[in-house]
């Protein structure tokens, strides 16, 4: 009950697909999903019954003993991912993803200092904090560490960044989220990937918030068609209980001690995240964030007070003309819709990957009576 969160006047009690209720019955519909965590939507049968079952069953060992489900899991993604050449290291946050794949670079290359970009967030841990621009949450030990900022997108100033071969990585995120739903172009993640090649340094991709189908392909970078040493993942990966991740390249060999974790790919949470790429598949829903996705941004374009929408699939960014903030309050006052915001006049949608057409168009008829 340490007062550091802007806390929205309502709590909600129960859950279905991409809706919540109140305590006093109100329905709500989720276009934030709790920062991108919703990923099948809520309460979806089938993670009720793993995590439940597995809950009967055991819910916790440590890494001291064999767990048969973070195999399952690995395998399960490799395969859905694409990612055949990685190998998965779990935790339990995006921060803490970052966290190591930062220390895995440092461990690799023998260097100290990266590179990030500016208007970045990448957590809000001691090594993600310093290479998140954002000079409001780093304290000044943060501020410590050896992190050089560039502009996303900025290819020329990487390259004579990374030109002194001093550099352990380079970390950029698959779509900036808290930066305002900043999308990296293909030609700036190709460079960024040979110029890491030519010069030692390797490539993190952070897909915290961008990954697990959210821009219609797994992971976003993979639109750029392109190749990381490290990826990072959180959020969508166990629709709301804690577990995240690392994929390791196959050619970062493991030492002992290397890295470690407590609760990290523990039995419930393993069986979250098996759950949640069962959906994924069997439900199709990286087609269908592809394709409501491209539908909710052609909506949203034509409306009056629209100044600007960006974003891949169901993650998407739409600049419009009276602050955010007022605007974002009676939308959910009025209307009964909860969005994210970045930024001074920028919402950040982000739905459950299941939502629908009548959804979409549910959400900006509501859009549309409060712009008016």
């Amino acid at each position: 009950m340490f007062d550091v969160y802007n806390v929205l006047n309502i709590e909600p009690v129960k859950a279905e697909n991409v809706y919540f209720w109140d305590r006093d019955g109100n329905k709500y519909l989720d276009f934030y999903g709790g920062h991108a965590v919703i990923s099948i939507g809520h309460s979806h049968p089938h993670y009720v019954d793993l995590v439940a079952g597995q809950l009967n069953r055991i819910g916790f060992y440590s890494n001291a003993v064999k767990n048969h489900l973070q195999e399952e899991l690995e395998q399960k993604l490799r395969a859905l991912s694409g990612c055949t050449d990685y190998n998965l290291f779990l935790c339990n946050s995006g921060a803490e993803a970052n966290e190591n794949a930062l220390k895995l670079s440092s461990f690799v290359t023998g260097r100290s200092k990266i590179l990030a970009m500016r208007t970045a967030f990448h957590g809000r841990t001691s090594g993600a904090v310093a290479v998140t621009d954002n000079p409001i949450i780093q304290a000044p030990w943060n501020r410590g560490h050896q992190v050089t900022f560039v502009g996303l997108n900025d290819a020329e100033a990487l390259k004579r960044e990374l030109a002194g071969r001093e550099y352990a990585a380079v970390i950029v995120e698959g779509i900036q989220g808290v930066g305002g739903i900043r999308v990296p172009t293909r030609e700036f993640l190709r460079v960024a990937r040979e110029v890491c090649d030519q010069t030692g340094t390797l490539l993190i991709l952070d897909e915290v918030q961008s990954g697990y189908g959210r821009t219609g392909k797994f992971f976003a970078y993979q639109h750029a068609g392109i190749e990381p040493d490290l990826v990072t993942m959180a959020k969508g990966m166990g629709n709301g209980f804690p577990v995240a991740g690392v994929l390791i390249h196959e050619s970062i060999k493991a030492e002992k001690g290397m890295l470690g974790t407590t609760f990290g790919g523990n039995h419930l949470a393993c069986a979250a995240a098996i759950a949640v790429l069962d959906v994924i598949k069997d439900e199709q829903l990286m087609e269908n964030a592809d394709r409501v996705g491209s539908y909710l941004m052609e909506q949203l374009k034509v409306l009056n007070g629209v100044i600007e929408v960006r974003g891949r699939g169901l993650m998407v960014g739409v600049d419009i003309d009276i602050p955010h903030a007022i605007f974002c309050r009676r939308l959910l006052a009025d209307q009964h819709v909860i969005t994210g915001t970045s930024g001074k006049n920028t919402l950040r949608l982000l739905p459950p990957l299941c939502v629908t057409r009548e959804e979409i168009d549910e959400f900006v008829a509501r859009f549309k009576q409060v712009m008016s």
